[in-house]
């Protein structure tokens, strides 16, 4: 059963992007007790700082409360989780190409990480677990991507993110937590300067004046998600009853390559007064997919969800903002 006013969140790596872009829909809401688990190798004080007001002891009615600490440590994890109602678990590894380079790290974060929060969550009695996914465990497919494809991953990032879900599974059907996997597309938005994803990191080379390369011929495509399409999902995977164990995907359901990004991107940032952007080519990711977009027809049946931004539009804003930060 759904919870509908939750006496405590707890969210996992709640100083990123898209933590902090849920905790400031959170609180501009109102009702909701809000606790962050996040060892700011990515996010930091400041970043919630600006999606709220918080505080690192007790927290009282007014103020979010941050713990600074790794989801590899089990014991600081089953800390945080204590008096939760709600887990959603968006601390990981993120990206392919990290992942490449040190998938050992990628593996403790991202599934040794999950199993520490899992535990935690069957420690306490928490119902409810919201696992941010991502749709690299397919590996290469035809796409669209949906929930009943068989898994083959290409990346550690994906390996890692397909434990976690298997993890997820099997905590719902052994231990009874609703476990809800939520595999997102390409998120960007307003607050997304730390992200290295296509969309942020042309924008910051642009702005910096560096060139935009494009790995490969930019034909490879991917699911471009904006930030709010992506945070309704996670409230609705929260409130929405009797899906415990399931997988969504949470995109828009439109491919998209990079090279078009690329022609969006640049009169938008012209635009903007960002001008004689260069764009150059180089060589292929190892282990990047070349097609990606999903399947939503699940999220619109079973969570009533389905994405309403344009990328037009969101590129619009999420230049916006940039050049405002």
């Amino acid at each position: 059963m759904a919870i509908n006013k939750p006496v405590k969140w707890l969210i996992t790596g709640g100083c990123g992007f898209i933590g902090t872009s849920l905790i400031k829909n959170l609180v501009n809401e109102g009702g909701h007790t809000i606790r962050v688990l996040d060892n700011l190798s990515v996010g930091t004080r400041d970043d919630l700082g600006q999606a709220c007001n918080f505080a690192e002891k007790k927290m009282n009615s007014e103020s979010v409360e941050l713990i600074v600490g790794d989801i590899t440590d089990y014991d600081i994890c089953v800390a945080a989780t204590e008096e939760t109602d709600l887990i959603v678990h968006l601390a990981a590894n993120t990206g392919v190409g990290p992942s490449v380079k040190n998938p050992r790290g990628d593996m403790s974060c991202n599934v040794v990480g999950t199993f520490n929060m899992l535990e935690a969550a069957r420690h306490h009695g928490v119902k409810r677990f919201i696992f941010a996914s991502s749709g690299a465990p397919a590996g290469e497919c035809e796409p669209p991507i949906h929930e009943e494809l068989a898994p083959h991953p290409v990346s550690p990032y994906g390996a890692s993110k397909l434990a976690g879900e298997g993890y997820c599974s099997a905590y719902h059907k052994t231990f009874g937590i609703e476990t809800v996997a939520l595999r997102f597309g390409n998120v960007y938005g307003p607050g997304s300067g730390h992200k290295n994803s296509v969309v942020a990191k042309f924008i910051k080379q642009a702005m910096n004046g560096e060139i935009l390369e494009i790995y490969g011929d930019g034909a490879q495509t991917r699911d471009f998600i904006y930030i709010d399409d992506l945070i309704r999902a996670i409230k609705l995977a929260q409130l929405t009853a009797n899906i415990g164990g399931e997988t969504f995907q949470i995109a828009t359901n439109k491919e998209t390559t990079v090279s078009e990004i690329v022609e969006i991107l640049v009169p938008a940032l012209n635009q903007a007064g960002i001008s004689n952007v260069q764009i150059k080519h180089g060589k292929k990711q190892v282990g990047d997919v070349m097609r990606n977009y999903s399947d939503t027809s699940k999220a619109k049946k079973m969570l009533g969800w389905e994405c309403k931004w344009l990328l037009p539009n969101g590129i619009n804003k999420t230049i916006m903002w940039f050049t405002q930060n």
